[in-house]
């Protein structure tokens, strides 16, 4: 599911602010990355599924290796985690009201700090 009207797409920053944004707020980069483009996700577990709020990003500026990089910010997207298959983001799956609300806040928290140090 795409997050859309989050506030932070089409936000940009320097990757080391960036990361320390992301993970006072519990998202992981994990070393997802690549010299182009960067992906946080933060999970969610519930009774009987697990959850991802994806949060990615690509290079408008320099090197994501060498966190000197100006990061463009994506719609975030909400996915159901299918064992062994991976995680799904189409339209027809469904979200539990309290995962989705959590992720709003969460993106909510992120544009508020990114808001700060702009």
């Amino acid at each position: 599911m795409r997050l859309e009207n989050t506030g932070i797409e089409n936000e940009s920053l320097e990757l080391d602010r960036l990361i320390v944004i992301m993970e006072d707020l519990g998202f992981v980069l994990a070393g997802q990355w690549d010299y182009e483009r960067v992906t946080f996700d933060r999970k969610f577990e519930s009774k009987d599924d697990t959850f991802y709020l994806r949060v990615q990003g690509y290079a408008q500026e320099g090197d994501i290796g060498g966190k000197h990089a100006v990061i463009q910010l994506l719609p975030p997207l909400l996915g159901k985690h299918y064992y062994p298959h991976g995680v799904e983001y189409g339209e027809g799956e469904t979200f539990p009201n309290n995962i989705v609300s959590t992720s709003k806040s969460l993106l909510a928290q992120a544009k508020e700090q990114i808001e700060k140090i702009k």
